[in-house]
């Protein structure tokens, strides 16, 4: 982690301690006004998880500028650790107070991953809720040339790169290309361009309030209980270190 700032260590990761309003203006729109780049990883058990288990991808994971804490299991853990951090920082709300204020400074934004239905109206959606935001332009995320795309993200020059490709593939791509940008915040941001397209459904307010929005989540995609187990291995592993 390159910047200087006040964190958490757990599992050699370490994760940012500010709010999110904090983290906003302090860093990514002071970066943004700036003009300068940075790398931001929304991180949860599964990542670190990850992280643990394949070195490469630690290696990229430890080198962003940023890593926030995405998930009420890296909360819980830092906790247990007693070293608790202020808040959960999730990747959906991140991109959208991004979204606004792109729309509110003129600074463009471009679209990339998920699949292309979902893409395109994840981007109708966003002018929906900010009709004067400069959309760079926007990709599906089923490609295998990675440096044709990567040229074309470039070209459009944006200021705000939401990378949403999934783990640990859309932290791969921003660590391999973000070296040929002269500028832009790049965020890996999973399946938030799911939400804001409106194939998934983000949890109801109460469930958030409670950290419930992980069994809303696996409620929507049963698919998900498969991932849950690494979340369940992260916390034992966090309960026996503290012994």
């Amino acid at each position: 982690m390159s910047n200087v700032e006040q964190t958490v260590s757990i599992m050699d990761i370490d994760f940012l301690n500010k709010t999110k309003a904090d983290f906003l203006e302090e860093c990514l729109y002071y970066r943004l006004q700036q003009g300068k780049k940075c790398f931001v990883v929304t991180a949860n058990p599964e990542i670190v998880m990850k992280a643990r288990e394949d070195a490469g991808y630690k290696g990229i994971i430890q080198s962003a500028d940023y890593i926030v804490p995405d998930g009420v299991g890296i909360l819980l853990a830092a906790k247990i650790m007693k070293q608790p951090l202020q808040e959960r920082i999730a990747g959906s709300d991140l991109m959208m107070d991004l979204l606004g204020f792109a729309e509110e400074q003129g600074l463009s934004c471009y679209f990339l991953g998920a699949e292309p239905d979902v893409n395109d109206q994840a981007v109708r959606e966003a002018l929906k809720k900010f009709p004067h935001l400069k959309v760079a332009g926007h990709h599906h995320g089923f490609f295998s040339d990675d440096d044709q795309v990567a040229e074309t993200v470039q070209q459009s020059r944006p200021d705000i790169i939401l990378v949403a490709l999934g783990f640990p593939r859309q932290e791969e791509w921003i660590a391999k290309h973000i070296g040929t940008f002269e500028k832009g915040v790049f965020i890996g941001v999973g399946g938030s361009l799911d939400i804001l397209a409106g194939k998934v459904k983000r949890a109801p307010e109460k469930w958030i309030k409670f950290n419930l929005e992980w069994l809303y989540r696996i409620l929507q995609q049963p698919f998900r209980v498969k991932r849950i187990v690494k979340v369940f291995e992260f916390m034992i592993r966090i309960v026996f270190k503290r012994k």
